[in-house]
């Protein structure tokens, strides 16, 4: 196994560690601390999603946020005037998925704090832990008169059902670590400290199994989701972007 593969130093907003059975831990930043949402974190998600499913050495791949949140705060730094500004957004936001469904051996998502910013990347996982501070909600949306088209849409209606997935987009709903697992979204809610040494058990669990079988088991579990994406969030982003274009569109 390569010591340290190349891409663990080419995202800004993205720390790699993987263990010698081959977890890889990937845990999200802004300047080594929380995520502070912009341009650059959606940008280096693509890639490095990319890269990790193009990397065999990876046996299980666990996915978190840095302190006590996953993905609270949030700095969008584009402005989207034209069509042409939007499609650079609309391009990384189909591929930011499809590069996350396309890896090929078991995620695990641990949910470190506060989501109230793409946590549908933590809701692909096949297994998903909280600590017991996590709470979800989709922010940057319809609290700011944006679409919901970037997959979160998709990912909470699927999880919730129709009824309480819009509820829950169209409201700026709250829920608690405990109220998810109530639903069905998390698996498990812990206390902080034992968050990530349980993602690492379960982790060394499944890096036990046969390669092949933990790999093509990914791809079972993940098929209907992957259809899933690839139906909605194309169109979804385009309308995203509509909506965005017509909050700034002078009135007729």
């Amino acid at each position: 196994m390569e010591k340290r593969p190349s891409y663990f130093d080419r995202y800004e907003t993205v720390a790699f560690d993987r263990s010698e059975s081959g977890i890889l831990t990937v845990r999200f930043h802004t300047g080594g601390g929380p995520v502070v949402y912009s341009r650059a974190n959606h940008r280096d998600w693509v890639g490095a999603f990319r890269d990790i499913g193009a990397d065999r050495d990876n046996k299980v791949v666990i996915i978190t946020g840095t302190g006590d949140e996953f993905i609270s705060r949030f700095g969008w730094d584009i402005n989207v005037a034209t069509a042409q500004d939007w499609d650079r957004v609309y391009w990384e936001g189909k591929q930011l998925l499809h590069n996350l469904l396309s890896i090929e051996v078991p995620v695990i998502g641990a949910a470190n704090g506060p989501a109230t910013v793409h946590s549908e990347l933590l809701l692909l996982s096949d297994i998903t832990l909280a600590s017991e501070n996590t709470f979800f909600q989709d922010k940057p949306h319809i609290p700011f008169s944006t679409v919901p088209g970037d997959g979160i849409a998709a990912v909470w209606i699927d999880l919730l059902g129709p009824n309480r997935g819009r509820y829950f987009l169209l409201t700026g709903q709250i829920i608690t670590a405990q109220e998810a697992l109530q639903l069905g979204v998390v698996n498990e809610v812990l206390p902080s400290d034992q968050l990530m040494p349980r993602a690492m058990k379960l982790a060394e669990q499944l890096a036990k199994l046969p390669p092949l079988t933990a790999r093509y088991t990914r791809v079972v579990l993940t098929e209907r989701l992957r259809r899933l994406v690839d139906d909605s969030v194309g169109y979804s982003l385009a309308l995203e972007g509509l909506g965005a274009l017509g909050m700034i569109a002078p009135q007729q």
